[in-house]
């Protein structure tokens, strides 16, 4: 059975149904998932709700062809004050290397502009800027140590972050533009994370019970 994997991401919950409504007519299975703020994004002070339509990994590939395909036939009636005409080259090449930001009719003018500018935009250049952001998402996150000190401290005291950080350190990942995913964390972050979890549970039954202990005896 193919796993199912995130294809698009979008803040807007129209976007995503209208992406999953045109998949669905192309005989794509796929589903919209309504995502709550993980828990790192609260810890970091960035919480923000994405709605996520995902697809079987075997129509990655596909879908990526068809919706490009409709987004390039739109290239041809642009408004003259559509905001990326104001771009520079620099912008424009960093939305061919960040596409997984940016949605598919702002990506293919990208490269549309670029090349009407004489820049270079082959086959070559993208699959290597796809490489390299590939590269850059799968990054372990360098923060790791300084959650994995405040997860071990927090989750002694009986804290609740405590639990959370050490979910976020043993189970966070990250989306990679192929459709795959990996851990945000190394395998030691991820093993201290398990750890820190468990102690922040123990920790909190315990405190549970003695303060339930106190109040009926």
């Amino acid at each position: 059975m193919s796993e199912i994997v995130t294809f698009k991401k979008y803040p807007d919950v129209v976007q995503a149904r209208e992406l999953k409504e045109f998949l669905l007519k192309n005989n794509i299975e796929c589903y919209l998932a309504d995502n709550e703020p993980s828990v790192d994004s609260f810890i970091v002070g960035t919480p923000m709700t994405d709605y996520e339509v995902k697809i079987k990994q075997k129509d990655f590939e596909k879908a990526t062809v068809l919706v490009e395909k409709r987004s390039a036939g739109m290239l041809n009636n642009i408004d003259p004050d559509y905001y990326l005409f104001t771009f520079t080259n620099e912008e424009l090449y960093d939305i061919l290397l960040k596409q997984d930001e940016w949605n598919e009719f702002d990506y293919l003018l990208a490269k549309k502009l670029l090349t009407e500018r004489g820049k270079t935009v082959d086959v070559d250049m993208i699959s290597s800027l796809k490489k390299q952001r590939i590269a850059d998402i799968a990054k372990k996150d360098p923060n790791e140590k300084v959650w994995m000190v405040a997860g071990y401290i927090l989750s002694l005291l009986g804290g609740f972050i405590g639990i959370i950080i050490g979910y976020m350190l043993w189970k966070s990942k990250n989306s990679l533009p192929d459709g795959k995913s990996v851990y945000s964390y190394t395998e030691k972050g991820r093993s201290h994370g398990f750890t820190i979890f468990c102690i922040g549970i123990i920790v909190t039954v315990i405190s549970l019970l003695y303060r339930f202990n106190l109040y009926t005896s």
